[in-house]
């Protein structure tokens, strides 16, 4: 048996096109069209498909000299090679529909390696073909899938509980899992649907700022995104659709929150409290629970005099008020962080005016892709041409992930530590400040106000969505400094001067330093706040914690992607290594797994090392990846690979794992 036996009735997602039968005598069958239909696709991908398909590396070597990086728009156009090209693929869909003989299988390691740094414009380390190979799941058996070593106890089996807390990305990556290995779980999710921060935050403008291609399951590829970041209703539309074709609505308890979970040495179990809707409370045991809470699932709200007498409206980023009307309102947004950034380009043109508060100022890129949509050509590519998703969504993470880390290093004998970091990173802030000049159209004193003094990355860089622009206009203040007061009627700069307010808007971020907060856990020896105390969380790969076994935690202390990637992708690291420990236990039948104290203790040294010697814990910055005693607490030091190589399999040897007696199992 394997943990991912299909279950009767389970909507499975659909074929890629390179695992459909008659895919490529379908193409084959559009005639002259298909030609046309090559050319409007992307190059790169193009190519690799072609690679992929002949093992012919001719064309490879003739992009590779304008290829500038993984984005579409780093590669020079050069007609006559692509044509080259398309009419070369086109030759090999022939043959591959006259032999009749099956498409292959990922590259050979070192064929993968030629293509993946050709692609990128770069040198990809070798240390990422395991994880490529992985990611891209070339043969459709999704290599992260964790299978029975031998047949479980079935009663063992049908007396095992597992509690998932959260159905967001995370949450709902667990239970499909959970359901393909056959192990008993619930689902407990405070609000009435899927889709976690996704579902709660509905300001105007949200959208992702990690391509939707890369953000998003890799054993549940969409090929029909609109666009290349997309806005949250259509990420909420395709965590529904996952959700649904996960087959998993039997496990759902929607509108009940997890409120207390304590350890029971006697019966090594958790013995949990959980509160419905109305206000009625019941009590649950389950032998593991696994959070699926994330980081950014509290608004944290700021602490300012005078909030309470407020006469207008006032309400966070994360909880908008829809019923508000802004037409025409005097508004005042407190916060120009991630939420911000979105949230002002979208009600500038609509408020009567518009008062930021900006406490520092964050970095922005641009991107030209950000509100671009993804053409029909496009789309069909995705859906029809064998191995384009895949390499596609290679090229993303590429674009996306650890290329800009080493810029993130401090160099000791760097001569402007103030600003930059190294001569990278001082390139980079160059780009940006130009790039941010032309924006406020070369107003300095503006500009002066909005460049940070701290190096780029110092905090979430962010995505450039007209942002600078809006701060151009004539309706638009932008305040620097704290906030002193609010009263009845507005909100008081630093300098004592009242802003008029209709409506408060709090873009002030999250509760990201107290993870499984409000939830009172309770483990061995004390509780999960009295051992994270001074909002200092700590965990073993951010998944695991000395005394409170059988608990997992997904997107926990120090798996945030501060300088790219993916946020799926380190969550589905830590379903996989979950799904692991579930199956050493239920294996050995044994009652508690739980991590000792000495690998736990090493790896956050090593984190904290790691860390020392990048931007977040520069003098300069202060972000929430940091505690009040300067230890960064939410982000990952590590390149994807690197974290991938640590999850991949779970020691036994660094755990705990014993019986309901105590003895070892």
């Amino acid at each position: 048996m394997t943990m991912a036996a299909t279950n009767p009735g389970e909507a499975a997602p659909p074929l890629a096109p390179e695992h459909r039968d008659g895919a490529i005598d379908a193409l084959l069958a559009l005639g002259s069209e298909l030609e046309a239909r090559l050319l409007e696709l992307d190059d790169v991908p193009l190519l690799l498909v072609y690679t992929h398909l002949t093992g012919d590396e001719t064309l490879l070597q003739a992009y590779a000299p304008h290829i500038k990086g993984a984005w579409a728009f780093e590669v020079e156009s050069v007609p006559e090679l692509k044509q080259r090209l398309v009419k070369a693929l086109i030759a090999a869909f022939a043959d591959y529909a006259a032999s009749r003989r099956p498409l292959p299988p990922a590259p050979d390691r070192d064929q993968l390696q030629r293509m993946c740094n050709a692609a990128a414009g770069s040198n990809v380390p070798a240390e990422y073909m395991p994880m490529v190979i992985e990611e891209l799941n070339f043969d459709g058996t999704d290599a992260k899938t964790v299978r029975w070593r031998k047949q479980p106890s079935a009663g063992y089996l049908s007396r095992f509980m597992a509690v998932v807390i959260g159905a967001g990305y995370s949450g709902l990556a667990m239970a499909a899992k959970l359901k393909e290995a056959g192990i008993p779980f619930v689902v407990i999710e405070k609000n009435g649907d899927v889709g976690g921060t996704w579902l709660e935050n509905t300001y105007p403008g949200i959208a992702v700022d990690t391509p939707n291609h890369f953000y998003s399951y890799s054993f549940r590829v969409k090929s029909d995104w609109k666009h290349y970041f997309s806005k949250g209703p259509e990420i909420i539309d395709y965590i529904r659709t996952c959700y649904r074709e996960m087959g998993i609505a039997d496990h759902m308890r929607f509108n009940e929150e997890v409120i207390a979970a304590q350890w029971d040495t006697g019966s090594s179990r958790w013995q949990l409290k959980i509160r419905r809707a109305d206000g009625s409370e019941y009590a649950m045991e389950a032998n593991a629970v696994i959070s699926g809470t994330g980081l950014l699932n509290r608004p944290a709200y700021p602490d300012i005099p005078g909030m309470d007498r407020f006469k207008g409206v006032m309400f966070h980023s994360a909880r908008w008020d829809h019923s508000v009307p802004l037409e025409g309102k005097r508004v005042v947004q407190i916060g120009t962080g991630a939420s911000g950034m979105q949230i002002a380009p979208q009600i500038a043109p609509k408020v009567g005016r518009l008062t930021i508060f900006q406490r520092s100022p964050h970095w922005a890129r641009r991107n030209p892709l950000l509100f671009a949509e993804v053409s029909d050509a496009v789309k069909w590519g995705l859906d029809n041409v064998p191995y384009y998703t895949k390499w596609y969504r290679f090229l993303l993470l590429w674009a996306t992930s650890d290329g800009v880390l080493p810029s993130l290093r401090k160099d000791p004998a760097w001569h402007d530590p103030d600003h930059s970091l190294n001569a990278a990173n001082a390139a980079i802030r160059e780009q940006l400040v130009a790039h941010i000049r032309e924006q406020v159209n070369g107003d300095e004193e503006l500009l002066a106000k909005v460049v940070p003094a701290f190096p780029p990355y110092g905090k979430r860089m962010l995505r450039d969505g007209n942002w600078y622009k809006t701060l151009t206009r004539d309706n638009v203040d932008l305040v620097t400094g704290p906030v002193k007061a609010i009263t009845e009627t507005g909100v008081v700069d630093k300098d004592g001067v009242e802003h008029p307010a209709d409506v408060i808007i709090l873009a002030t971020g999250f509760r990201a330093q107290t993870p499984l907060w409000p939830i009172e856990i309770v483990g061995t020896q004390s509780s999960i706040r009295e051992a994270w105390a001074g909002n200092n969380p700590r965990a073993h790969l951010g998944i695991t914690v000395p005394h409170f076994p059988n608990l997992f935690i997904l997107y926990g202390p120090n798996t945030n992607g501060g300088h790219g990637g993916s946020a799926v992708f380190n969550s589905e690291c830590q379903v996989r290594y979950t799904m692991q420990a579930l199956r050493e236990m239920i294996e050995r039948e044994a009652a508690v797994v739980e991590v000792r104290e000495e690998p736990f203790e090493d790896y956050n040294r090593r984190v904290d090392a790691e860390h020392a010697q990048l931007v977040w814990t520069h003098p300069g910055v202060n972000n929430w990846y940091r505690n009040a005693a300067g230890r960064v607490v939410t982000n990952s030091p590590w390149r994807l690979c690197e974290y991938r190589n640590l999850t991949a399999e779970f020691d036994p040897a660094e755990y705990r794992i014993l019986r309901a007696d105590g003895a070892p199992a």
